[in-house]
């Protein structure tokens, strides 16, 4: 499969970019706000199979480190998506936007309805503030549940991080994930990751109390949604943008937050007929 990466000067800052795969295009939004697309591998990469993915750590994130005093809100993520649009010289995008990222997709869309060629949205974050409101409600509850606090003070407590520190690092991870996922014990093998706070925070200020069901219900594009029926983030939001977008949801049974990790083979069946790509031979 070939793969490339490089780095892209897009609106005073440099993003570094990564494409698998040959044939049409669909550009990959990674979640967060403030994280990278590594973690999204390499289970995404399951769908560069007649088509390449385009893959890219947004301003803030990863790779793609920015001064302090650089914007990084919702509306500077969106230009530089629509930067890079006009840097490949592409006239629309397919978009397959996760968490965030399919929030930022659809941010996008709303702000270029016509340069958008499809939308597929895996588990996105909510479109308006009291789903991501309840969103979080249920996350913590997840996160303060007795068995798994437990769990985490008996490994703080056993010596592993002076024993084994990349193993502790990679338990500590485990936990800080575990409750987006419907069988815990799968957060080990969902690749490691770090958000930049100071990102994430700059979005979720700039959104301030957001609504966007109006805007989207004025979109005219082909979209998918996939979700998860044990995500915190209430499957209700995604039935609700789905039904704006006019477009079917692909629920998941026995799934969390990560479907390319937790159920794999039906997140490609679901977005794999979908996204464009060449004829097989």
């Amino acid at each position: 499969m070939v793969e490339t990466t490089t780095t892209r000067e897009v609106r005073g800052v440099s993003l570094f970019e990564r494409r698998v795969g040959s044939g049409p295009p669909t550009v990959v939004l990674h979640g967060g706000p403030g994280a990278h697309h590594d973690y999204l591998l390499p289970g995404f990469d399951r769908l560069a199979v007649g088509r390449t993915l385009i893959y890219y750590d947004q301003r803030g994130g990863g790779r793609s480190a920015v001064d302090r005093e650089v914007p990084v809100g919702w509306p500077e993520q969106v230009a530089d998506l629509d930067g890079l649009r006009a840097l490949w010289g592409f006239e629309r995008l397919s978009l397959a936007g996760y968490s965030w990222g399919g929030l930022l997709a659809v941010l996008y869309a709303i702000t270029h309805p016509d340069r958008v060629g499809s939308l597929a949205l895996v588990s996105p974050a909510p479109v308006w503030r009291g789903a991501r409101d309840e969103y979080e409600r249920r996350l913590a509850a997840r996160n303060a549940a007795p068995g798994l606090v437990a769990e985490r003070q008996r490994v703080q407590a056993g010596g592993l991080r002076e024993l084994d520190p990349a193993s502790y690092r990679q338990r500590m991870f485990e936990f800080s994930v575990a409750g987006y996922f419907h069988d815990p014990s799968l957060a080990r093998n969902l690749t490691p990751f770090r958000i930049t706070g100071r990102t994430q925070q700059a979005v979720w200020d700039s959104l301030g109390d957001f609504d966007f069901r109006k805007d989207i219900a004025g979109l005219s594009v082909p979209a998918v949604v996939v979700h998860g029926e044990d995500d915190p983030i209430p499957i209700e939001t995604a039935e609700t943008l789905a039904g704006l977008l006019k477009a079917p949801l692909h629920r998941i049974p026995g799934c969390g937050h990560v479907p390319y990790v937790e159920a794999p083979e039906s997140f490609v069946a679901a977005l794999d007929p979908f996204l464009p790509r060449s004829e097989p031979p």
